[in-house]
């Protein structure tokens, strides 16, 4: 396979992917909800996602090998009514029955090589997209719900990612910066100059989509370079606001925090900061399949998740107990002319910067994911223009266009985002792995799967149904209580 890379690149795909502007919301939700309560339900989190990714990596290799043997199944059926035809035309009343029982047979290469490797069955080797998966286990109507969801949550994902990288931008670089760029038409940007902060914020989106549109047209793999350099990054700029944190507690010159330990009332948030945070399910096959040794990929997955729930904990306690108010999006409480960063404005700019810096890492990843499920969808469609170019550009000029004229375009996302995301990161696995253990064909049963999930009691699936159920209620109260539904009209 070309463009394979180790097991190392892989976990730092998926940590760009999960570790984005998600985790700078979650010092807010720790605020409101209680630190104790947040560390509680991080870690629930933490765990209930790493359960479902474990059962898209086994679905994956279970769904290849249903497609293959299928596959074979038609080869034999096709070559049985071939035999027949000969036969019935050389009119051969005399069969051998021998040799019409080793048609129903599998190859002989089969044969030989399956008992010592079942991989050529169970195999992560080969990209098997969600949507893939889907057309294979679910029946029509499971199907449209899925491409629905799906692309719903990526095509909000893609928007809200053009859209928070050109206001950041704009609120960054404006003499008088504005929450929301949309809004404003009639204010200008830098004294002297006639742009308005809605014109910078298109050309900003334009500019966006001609730097970062054309990876659409490439695989994952040809994002490494940029993978490394926001690594770096992203490590870096949360240990200078981890840092910037102590420092904030150790000094007796600036106002600490309070938090409350537990309050329920602001769960629903706290879920919703949480869901988007441990958010990388639906590109687990494209980055999966190119990693060359694939033996403790599980083991690998889980330090992966522990090291990020160490990340998450450290960042949402140091921030509570440090600031006695906390913005938003945790980058505000170290903007250049905030007291304590103003010394150092050149860190407030990078801070500030950074949800940027996040956002243009993961937009490739995503882009390419639509497009491989766009691609699925549109197999029975050979016509190669469609494929290489029509859905390409389908894929990131729609949510460029999306960002520049509708308002509110976050209140929009987060209610089409949030049961779209539960829905892809608890039910769509859950309901995968259920259904491609049933149809696992039965001869292949008989052989290990080297990628079966280490959760494989049925109680499992049905504990995260059951806490896909509880997330939706909650974040349904959290809607209907802040009148989010009313705001976006």
């Amino acid at each position: 396979m070309e463009d394979q890379y180790s097991t190392y690149t892989a976990l730092l795909y998926i940590f760009n992917l999960i570790v984005g502007t998600g985790a700078l919301t979650l010092p807010k939700a720790f605020f409101d909800a209680g630190w104790v309560l947040g560390i509680k339900m991080t870690v629930v989190m933490a765990m209930m996602s790493y359960i479902t990714a474990t059962f898209v990596i086994e679905a994956i290799s279970r769904c290849h090998s249903i497609i293959q043997w299928e596959r074979v199944e038609r080869m034999k059926r096709l070559s049985r009514e071939i035999v027949t035809a000969m036969e019935s035309e050389e009119d051969e009343a005399d069969d051998d029955p021998d040799s019409a029982e080793s048609s129903l047979m599998l190859p002989s290469e089969y044969i030989e090589n399956f008992p010592s490797q079942p991989q050529r069955m169970y195999t992560l080797d080969v990209r098997v997209e969600l949507s893939v998966m889907a057309s294979t286990v679910f029946n029509r109507f499971g199907q449209i719900l899925f491409f629905v969801c799906l692309c719903v949550y990526l095509y909000g994902d893609l928007t809200i990612y053009s859209a928070a990288v050109a206001k950041t931008l704009v609120d960054t670089f404006c003499d008088n910066p504005s929450a929301d760029a949309n809004v404003t038409t009639t204010s200008i940007c830098w004294e002297g100059y006639n742009f308005t902060k809605d014109t910078l914020y298109k050309i900003y989106l334009g500019c966006f989509l001609l730097l970062f549109g054309p990876f659409v047209f490439f695989n994952v793999q040809k994002t490494k370079i940029i993978q490394m350099v926001t690594s770096f990054y992203r490590f870096t700029t949360f240990g200078v606001m981890i840092g910037l944190a102590i420092w904030r507690l150790s000094s007796p010159s600036f106002d600490h925090g309070s938090p409350v330990m537990t309050e329920w009332s602001a769960t629903p948030a706290l879920f919703g900061s949480l869901v988007y945070s441990f958010m990388c399910h639906h590109s687990l096959p494209g980055l999966i399949a190119p990693i060359k040794d694939k033996t403790n990929l599980y083991g690998s997955l889980a330090a992966n998740y522990v090291i990020i729930l160490l990340l998450y904990l450290t960042l949402g306690l140091t921030a509570v107990f440090a600031f006695p108010y906390i913005e938003d999006l945790y980058t505000l409480n170290f903007d250049p002319d905030n007291a304590m960063t103003k010394p150092l404005a050149r860190i407030g700019y990078v801070l500030a910067l950074f949800p940027v810096f996040t956002l243009t890492t993961s937009f490739p990843i995503i882009s390419v994911t639509l497009r491989g499920n766009l691609q699925a969808m549109f197999m029975r469609f050979p016509w190669r223009p469609l494929h290489s170019i029509c859905l390409p550009i389908l894929t990131v000029v729609p949510p460029v266009i999306i960002a520049m004229f509708t308002p509110k375009i976050e209140i929009l996302v987060s209610i089409t985002g949030s049961f779209a995301g539960m829905t892809i990161q608890y039910i769509i696995p859950a309901m995968l792995v259920l259904c491609a253990r049933a149809q696992t064909p039965p001869n292949l049963l008989n052989y290990p799967n080297p990628y079966s999930s280490p959760f494989q009691s049925m109680v499992w699936p049905i504990v995260i149904l059951l806490w896909a159920a509880i997330c939706y209620t909650l974040v349904l109260y959290n809607l209907f209580t802040k009148k989010a539904i009313v705001d976006l009209f």
